[in-house]
């Protein structure tokens, strides 16, 4: 599938072309803390698959409780998170889908890190919903 996105000023834009079998949420709580939220929803994307443009993004290394190092980009304008990969000869990116502009097609395919999941994440259809703030 086809995709284009970028971050929300405008800064760092891209293309890709991904499998979305290749969509998952996140729920360690790394992510939670990087997203502000509850979980984090990824599209992994094979580095040849993939093009950036316009401006840098600013890079955050951290360390996994593995062990393993592993870059988090961002906008350096707006802050949009819009990737990580590892550190040396990176091959996979996993995309931020909320910056990809085709995000309602990408249903995840999977779940990983549950064990850290909030109780509540599972159950999102059991709380009101409104329409507009």
């Amino acid at each position: 599938m086809k995709i284009d996105g970028g971050c929300h000023c405008g800064n760092i834009t891209f293309v890709a072309e991904l499998d979305p079998a290749q969509v998952i949420v996140c729920h360690c709580t790394d992510c939670q803390v990087f997203t502000g939220s509850a979980f984090r929803v990824v599209a992994r994307v094979p580095k040849e698959k993939l093009e950036f443009r316009g401006g840098k993004p600013k890079q955050y290394i951290k360390t996994a409780e593995s062990g393993a190092k592993r870059v988090q980009a961002f906008c350096p304008e707006c802050g949009t998170p819009i990737y990580a990969t590892s550190v040396e000869d990176p091959q996979v990116y996993g995309l931020r889908v909320g910056a990809i502009r085709q995000r309602k097609d990408l249903k995840p395919a999977k779940q990983i890190w549950c064990r850290s999941a909030l109780g509540w994440a599972n159950d999102l259809k059991s709380i009101p919903q409104v329409e507009k703030q």
